[in-house]
């Protein structure tokens, strides 16, 4: 898949673009399976919320290796459609995944993500350059009554925010507070929705403040994120690391496979 080079000039202004079901139903189907699949499985790179204990966010789900391996996902992330999508908007070729995870937003019980930026807690696992993005994919049908993303265009261009620890949600983060937010808000483009059909999917720079709201409807909202670095930009040795679920140590350049690789469930090395 090769953007434009408008849609690359738009990515640079904007901090985003979307790609209306970029995967078919039946793609979709086999990411969803694969995710409830792993859902079950007891691991410490598996975050859970509300009196069922239901998942919350999952990791690592593209290597070949671990607890929460997919073959499904690993193919997916090295799809032209997501992969060479991140090539071309980052400029590089010799990309990894910092992580993949899937998030997930039970109905009724599925909490809200404040706003924040990425790059707020990867430069902390000792990254030196915002030269990084994310590629969301919608697993099932997203409105803004089920907590979808939301992206405030255009904020990645004032780099990184000071963020601060919050310590609400299930999963850990460090978000960008209140009186920032409100001046941000005023001062950008109204905020846009991630939202439409599943298998809709949208790349955001690391900057690019966003954020998603409570799932209020009767239907689970899940969704995966892609999150790539370029290989010269990877982590320096820092103290106490996280994990490699959320900090990978596989910083071999990734390749592409066939645009079916995904359907056929084929494991790729």
């Amino acid at each position: 898949m090769e953007l434009t080079p408008e849609q690359i000039a738009q990515f640079e202004e904007d901090g985003y673009l979307i790609f209306p079901e970029l995967f078919s139903p039946e793609e979709t189907a086999v990411l969803k399976a694969e995710a409830a699949r792993v859902s079950q499985i007891d691991a410490e790179c598996i975050f859970r919320e509300g009196e069922a204990q239901l998942a919350k966010s999952m990791f690592r789900l593209h290597e070949a290796d671990g607890p929460t391996a997919s073959s499904a996902y690993r193919a997916a992330s090295r799809s032209p459609r997501v992969l060479r999508v991140a090539q071309q908007v980052l400029g590089d070729d010799a990309l990894y995944l910092h992580h993949c995870k899937v998030n997930m937003k039970a109905a009724i019980e599925g909490t809200a993500w404040p706003w924040h930026q990425d790059f707020g807690s990867w430069r902390l696992d000792g990254i030196a350059r915002p030269d990084m993005a994310t590629l969301a994919v919608l697993l099932d049908d997203a409105t803004e009554f089920s907590g979808c993303l939301h992206l405030l265009p255009g904020s990645h261009r004032e780099g990184r925010k000071d963020p601060y620890w919050d310590d609400k949600t299930a999963y850990k983060l460090w978000a960008v507070g209140p009186t920032a937010m409100k001046d941000m808000i005023k001062r950008y483009p109204d905020p846009i929705r991630v939202d439409g059909k599943a298998g809709t999917a949208a790349i955001f720079h690391c900057n690019l403040l966003h954020a998603s709201g409570h799932n209020l409807s009767a239907q689970d909202r899940w969704q995966a994120y892609f999150c790539f670095n370029t290989v010269k930009n990877r982590p320096a040795d820092v103290e106490q690391p996280r994990p490699d679920y959320v900090r990978s140590r596989n910083w071999t350049p990734m390749e592409t496979v066939a645009d079916d690789a995904l359907l056929a469930s084929v494991t790729v090395s």
